[in-house]
């Protein structure tokens, strides 16, 4: 499952994001879900999260599901 859906993300789900700095090398993160930070109900390049070790990108792959 791919990351643009607000619905299919919630907090405690482990995901794959990719970081801000990571962009243009397509470096991907793994961690747990503590805060979901976009507001709108999807967007075209990942729902932003806060990873529960402080990190934020957009999500790329849910490896969790609801």
């Amino acid at each position: 499952m791919n990351g643009t859906r607000r619905a299919d993300i919630g907090r405690g789900m482990r995901v794959v994001i990719v970081q801000k700095q990571d962009q243009r090398t397509g470096r991907l993160t793994e961690g747990v879900v503590r805060d979901i930070l976009t507001k709108s109900a999807t967007h075209p390049h990942g729902i932003k999260v806060r990873l529960e070790t402080g990190e934020i990108g957009r999500v790329k792959q849910v490896c969790d599901q609801k």
